[in-house]
């Protein structure tokens, strides 16, 4: 069954890094749903979110070709794992005096900020699923979005034992049933 696999890849922070993943996944032809990008806990080691919409074997696959790349430290699928998931989204929303307070209190019921405000418009930060940030840009939408951003899906397993040193750093992915791992 094709769904969102959400993988979690930490890598030597090396320029040229980002390029050899993300080619990966064009050469491989999966298309990358969403990827975040930022240090980790450890200094030198960036992790990354790739969200991908495959099959189970696609993601076996994915999981295996990242590890064998050069300078990728660590890589998991979290897809199944109890996980924390957010996104973050700034939209600029046209609002002048008739309307600023409806656009800051439909802010207001989603959680979101209000972290600009200019003559004409404001500013709103969401953080959230991104159901939820759909369903805010959606009430925003009458009131006419000016622009939008949205940082992608950024995800960390719950509970202990994650993290680069988790798996005493370089670590064999365990191989899953029907797939070998060569490296």
């Amino acid at each position: 069954m094709v769904k969102l696999h959400t993988f979690t890849v930490y890598v030597e922070d090396r320029p040229g890094v980002l390029n050899r993943v993300a080619s990966l996944f064009r050469r491989r032809g999966f298309n990358i749903q969403s990827l975040s990008v930022g240090h980790s806990e450890t200094a030198g080691v960036s992790r990354m979110t790739v969200v991908v919409e495959t099959d189970d074997s696609g993601a076996a696959r994915i999981k295996a070709h990242v590890y064998k790349l050069i300078n990728v430290v660590r890589v998991e699928d979290i897809t199944d794992r109890p996980s924390v998931v957010r996104d973050l989204a700034l939209i600029k929303v046209s609002a002048n005096h008739q309307n600023r307070a409806a656009v800051m209190q439909l802010a207001n019921v989603f959680h979101a900020r209000v972290v600009d405000v200019a003559p004409e418009s404001l500013v709103v930060e969401m953080v959230g699923s991104e159901a939820k940030i759909d369903g805010l840009l959606e009430v925003l939408r009458p009131y006419g979005v000016l622009e939008m951003v949205r940082t992608g899906r950024v995800a960390m397993a719950r509970g202990s034992g994650a993290g680069v040193a988790a798996g005493g750093g370089r670590f064999l992915p365990e191989a899953e049933e029907g797939f070998s791992y060569s490296v």
